[in-house]
């Protein structure tokens, strides 16, 4: 893996501008004080995936359903990510919810992808939600959207509603959020290469430089 860390201090300088640009000029893109607050139960989950069990690089992403630069990630990096990476074999993609406290919708939102997800439809409400962000981030209450997201996918509405107004896996986001914030996570999104911090400009192509360096570094152990 020396080689593998070596790379990404190369490419942590020229992402140096990234992690300028997205830690400015919002301080709302990093976790405020909170009142501390008990972790969540453990419930034994881990994420949402796409690709294989199997594949030899685990990418994992802290990632705020309100974050902007989520939104760009998710619509312009991310279907090359799929097609390049995921599609090929070469990753499995985690998506963990971190949702900030300075975003008064995330939390619902994270709500609203998770009671997807009880339905087997999380990733479709995931697009939904970032590729439709403007249309809910700034409104005063986005629960009627998130609800016209759901009969979109086509969800069980009332099973939907059931799910969102108990709050049932507001546990599980918690523990997620935990979980990064132990992880060091100071700004979303924020992504680890099997369990690596990845300090690059989040785009496809690096992605792709980044993950084929750590499968030759992993052939050649063999």
């Amino acid at each position: 893996m020396r080689g593998f860390y070596i790379l990404l201090a190369a490419v942590g300088i020229g992402g140096a501008a990234w992690l300028v640009y997205a830690a400015r000029p919002k301080p709302a893109e990093r976790p405020a004080p909170t009142t501390p607050v008990p972790a969540a139960p453990a419930s034994g989950f881990t994420g949402y995936t796409l690709g294989s069990d199997s594949a030899p690089v685990h990418i994992t992403v802290y990632s705020d359903f309100q974050c902007p630069y989520c939104a760009s990630f998710v619509t312009v990096q991310m279907p090359e990510v799929r097609a390049q990476l995921i599609n090929t074999g070469k990753v499995q993609f985690r998506f963990r919810p971190f949702p900030l406290p300075s975003h008064q919708h995330s939390q619902i939102a994270a709500l609203a992808a998770e009671c997807a997800g009880e339905q087997g439809k999380f990733w479709e409400m995931h697009d939904q939600l970032f590729y439709n962000q403007n249309q809910w981030a700034q409104t005063r209450n986005p629960s009627g959207k998130f609800r016209d997201f759901a009969r979109t996918i086509g969800l069980d509405s009332e099973r939907y509603d059931a799910c969102i107004d108990s709050k049932r896996y507001a546990g599980r986001v918690e523990e997620s959020r935990q979980e990064g914030i132990a992880a060091g996570v100071d700004a979303t999104p924020k992504f680890y290469f099997d369990g690596g911090r990845f300090n690059g400009f989040p785009t496809s192509d690096l992605f792709k430089t980044v993950v084929d360096s750590m499968i030759m570094v992993k052939v050649r152990k063999r």
